[in-house]
């Protein structure tokens, strides 16, 4: 078969045939009178063979190693190929997000571009203070793609620069909710927390309060905590159980207490509220460091109900809590009798 009809059939060029012969990869087996290339049956399966290999992205030099060489066997090259292949599709993802922050940001001109390029830079760099620099520099009134902060802030390990994206994500004026919901289901406990604790300053975003609902239910305390925190802020009672858990493991317990009393202004959460708390102090299990804690979370609670049981706690066997129940009866009676 003359190199045009094998063109024609096997799809590849005329160019890159007389490439293979000039290579050795694919020598044509014979000549014709006239000193065209000639190729056999065996000569058109190794072109197949060779198209074959290039799709797995071997070069040449390797194909025809690969089909000359008896003893090179393809385990190690393969496993080269899978991880040049994800080290390649990593580096296509990281590109088509920065696409995609750009174009979110709708940029008007190439300077627009070029911001936020620079942004991308700032935040790859390998400088905590840097990143922040980068976060905190951006003019006023600039517009910054929420996308491109919600998925900074997901993997930034350094407090401050988490902080400042979290201030600039809040001020972006963009959703960033897709990417934080994401961030909350991650398998990494370390990204869920980030998550929740930039959806918690995240009031306003739309589908905030569910993505924080489903977080009571995680495994990890502080993701549970962040989220029962910020739903107690909102008035959503689901976050109690947590909250008091929380007071009793000592875990965020003051900001856990002082939510506990914001939501006791409610008068029928205030009985679920004292109901709870009351059980704690009653369990096998709350030794005397719980029950202190319980009875300062009893301080910030709405209505007469607390303060009568601060009374009995003043009498309680235990000493210390004894001690620390008589104090704040103290301060709450004449708290009670300045209001007066």
């Amino acid at each position: 078969m003359l190199i045009g009809d094998v063109a024609r059939h096997s799809g590849v060029s005329t160019r890159m045939l007389r490439h293979y012969d000039a290579l050795g990869l694919v020598r044509p087996s014979g000549r014709t009178v006239g000193g065209y290339r000639e190729y056999s049956a065996e000569d058109i399966r190794r072109i197949f063979h060779v198209e074959g290999l290039r799709s797995l992205g071997l070069t040449l030099k390797q194909i025809r190693r690969a089909l000359d060489d008896r003893a090179f066997t393809p385990a190690a090259l393969v496993g080269d190929l899978i991880r040049w292949t994800e080290d390649r599709l990593k580096r296509d993802q990281e590109l088509l997000e920065r696409l995609r922050a750009i174009d979110a940001s709708a940029p008007t001109g190439w300077q627009g571009v070029l911001r936020v390029v620079e942004l991308m830079q700032g935040l790859d760099s390998t400088s905590a203070a840097r990143r922040q620099q980068a976060v905190l520099a951006r003019p006023d009134g600039e517009p910054v793609p929420a996308e491109l902060l919600a998925g900074a802030v997901l993997t930034e390990a350094d407090a401050n620069v988490a902080g400042a994206l979290r201030w600039a994500l809040a001020r972006s004026g963009g959703d960033p909710m897709a990417t934080l919901a994401a961030g909350a289901r991650s398998e990494d406990v370390d990204v869920r927390r980030r998550a929740v604790l930039t959806i918690a300053e995240l009031p306003e975003a739309p589908g905030a309060t569910a993505v924080l609902a489903d977080a009571l239910g995680d495994p990890d305390a502080t993701v549970r905590g962040h989220a029962a925190v910020a739903l107690g802020r909102r008035g959503v009672t689901a976050a109690v159980p947590t909250l008091v858990g929380m007071v009793v493991e000592g875990v965020n317990d003051v900001d856990a207490a002082e939510v506990l009393g914001t939501l006791s202004r409610d008068a029928e959460c205030a009985d679920r509220i004292m109901t709870a708390l009351v059980d704690e102090l009653a369990a096998p299990t709350a030794d005397s460091a719980i029950r202190i804690r319980l009875t300062q979370a009893l301080v910030e609670l709405s209505g007469t109900g607390a303060r009568e049981v601060l009374r009995r706690l003043a009498h309680d066997e235990d000493r210390a809590v004894a001690l620390v129940a008589t104090a704040f009866v103290g301060v709450l009676e004449g708290r009670s009798v300045h209001e007066r």
